[in-house]
């Protein structure tokens, strides 16, 4: 079903307001129905969002971490369960409907990035001394742990989950077959540092953005580069696919979140942004972007905002 262009010039952004400090993360449920933000105040925020912008906006706090918040990310088939990764070492898992934890595990570093596998029966977690450890999630414990010489960054399973993949500061992508974690590929991806990745919901492409401020586009099957977006100026924090695979958003330290058509290549719209971005996610159902960044207001504190992209201005 092809639907019909996104007129995107009549949408507005919505501003949603809780933490104390700035935001890191935001993340979507898999309904599309809930949104869960980290911050650098140590807490994470539920949030129920109405996709039509309609009724008052309820939160629960998240409460627990004895640091930054840094990421979090949603079980990809629980729509209550949230993961939580933070520079306090520690691993959480919460119910989104009571705002209780239910499962804790110590890691041996700050934790910076963190990912399930698609099927819910695996999180990988990344911090700061660049050694990555996968959990099993039904008994919250280590089952893989991997030590690198080297910077790395985001990290992300494909869809049918046989394949990890791993951005790295050299500029390349590693590509590890799933469990043995025996490397397949060394994608040489970028001329700098690779930040962040994301998979198209379709399972055809991930994305790449790098320090250079390119964000490259790869074919899964041939693991080619087919094209790089070109937009931004600044080192490409983080990517993400909408959920139908056709618009590519990514933002940085550049004025603006660049929203593109993943065929054509081209930039389609730009959301204005006062600020560094931390994280930008598209709604799993409907064309939402969430955005968070380095928000200061007029004297200089930390906002703790985040904002949502994709609402109709009536």
């Amino acid at each position: 079903m092809e639907e019909k262009p996104i007129n995107f010039k009549t949408l507005v952004s919505r501003e949603y307001q809780g933490h104390k400090k700035k935001v890191h993360s935001v993340a979507w449920n898999c309904l599309g129905t809930k949104l869960a933000s980290g911050s650098v105040d140590h807490t994470a925020r539920i949030w129920n969002i109405d996709p039509h912008g309609h009724g008052k906006v309820k939160d629960i706090e998240l409460k627990g971490h004895t640091d930054s918040v840094d990421q979090l990310c949603w079980d990809p088939k629980h729509p209550d369960l949230v993961a939580t990764a933070a520079g306090d070492k520690t691993v959480r898992l919460w119910d989104a409907r009571s705002g209780k934890c239910s499962q804790n595990v110590e890691l041996s570093g700050e934790n910076i990035n963190i990912t399930y596998k698609h099927d819910g029966t695996n999180i990988a977690v990344g911090n700061k001394e660049d050694e990555l450890t996968i959990l099993d999630v039904r008994k919250f414990k280590p089952i893989h742990r991997l030590k690198f010489n080297y910077e790395i960054n985001e990290i992300a399973w494909n869809k049918t989950g046989d394949l990890f993949f791993i951005t790295t500061g050299n500029g390349t992508v590693e590509v590890l077959a799933y469990p043995s974690l025996k490397l397949r590929h060394n994608l040489m991806a970028h001329t700098a540092g690779c930040y962040c990745i994301a998979m198209d919901p379709l399972g055809r492409y991930f994305a790449v953005g790098s320090a250079d401020s390119l964000v490259s586009l790869w074919n899964v099957k041939e693991m080619l580069c087919i094209k790089t977006f070109t937009k931004l100026e600044w080192p490409v924090r983080t990517v993400s696919f909408n959920y139908t695979g056709e618009y590519i958003a990514s933002a940085s330290e550049d004025p603006v979140i660049d929203i593109a058509n993943v065929q054509t290549g081209r930039s389609v719209h730009q959301i204005p942004s006062k600020a560094a971005m931390n994280s930008v996610e598209w709604n799993p159902k409907y064309n939402l972007l969430a955005y968070a960044g380095d928000d200061k207001n007029k004297y200089q504190a930390d906002e703790g905002v985040f904002r949502i992209f994709g609402f109709e201005s009536n």
